[in-house]
């Protein structure tokens, strides 16, 4: 029989048991949420170096000083608001040795197709929050790739990271940077440089590596 002083706020939290959802909670969560809404309008709409922490204020209703009470900074609240699909779910299929030429194509299109990638990186070299919002992109949305790869499971979540390494640093290079010579590179030169260090992070056998 339910506690008769358990009130008709409090929910499980997984652990077995309850707690209150509080009015100030349920008001901070709001906020929370109207907040990273207009967000997420204001950057898609002005872009990263337009959108403004008054103007999104505005927007939600509040007092700039709340976006800056939850989210620090405008570093903090991009990290915090974007949300980025790497695609993975439309790579063709193609034979395991041809993964690494692969990969390289697809985020080629995705860098130069997704403005708020390029921003978010770019927000992740100098912001601590946009650096570790870009490595949990990378991190859970390349592990399936990495996993259907990688002739070890053990060594999925490395040769991941290592396969991030690359394109992370491609893009760097490339729309962030510009540097001349990445950025004088055609598309089919970066595949043909990038495409085999790629595959061998991800499907080199083991006795390939070196021992830890």
């Amino acid at each position: 029989m339910p506690d008769s002083k358990t009130t008709p706020t409090a929910r499980a939290t997984g652990t077995g048991t309850t707690r209150a959802t509080t009015p100030t909670a349920r008001r901070s969560e709001a906020t929370r949420a109207a907040i990273l809404d207009a967000a997420r309008e204001r950057f898609a709409t002005d872009g990263y170096e337009r959108a403004t922490i008054r103007a999104i204020a505005k927007d939600a209703g509040i007092d700039p000083s709340m976006v800056m009470r939850y989210y620090g900074n405008k570093e903090g609240l991009f990290a915090a608001a974007v949300s980025i699909d790497l695609r993975m779910s439309e790579l063709p299929a193609v034979p395991r040795d041809r993964i690494g030429a692969t990969l390289v194509a697809h985020f080629l299109t995705l860098w130069e197709e997704n403005e708020q990638l390029t921003a978010l990186l770019r927000v992740g070299a100098t912001n601590a929050a946009g650096a570790e919002r870009m490595q949990d992109v990378f991190r859970d949305q390349m592990l399936p790739v990495a996993r259907a790869a990688c002739p070890d499971p053990e060594q999925v979540p490395a040769r991941a990271a290592l396969a991030a390494t690359q394109m992370l640093g491609l893009a760097l290079t490339r729309y962030v940077l510009r540097m001349p010579p990445v950025t004088a590179l055609t598309r089919d030169e970066l595949v043909a440089w990038l495409g085999p260090t790629l595959q061998r992070y991800l499907t080199a056998p083991h006795s390939a590596w070196p021992e830890g």
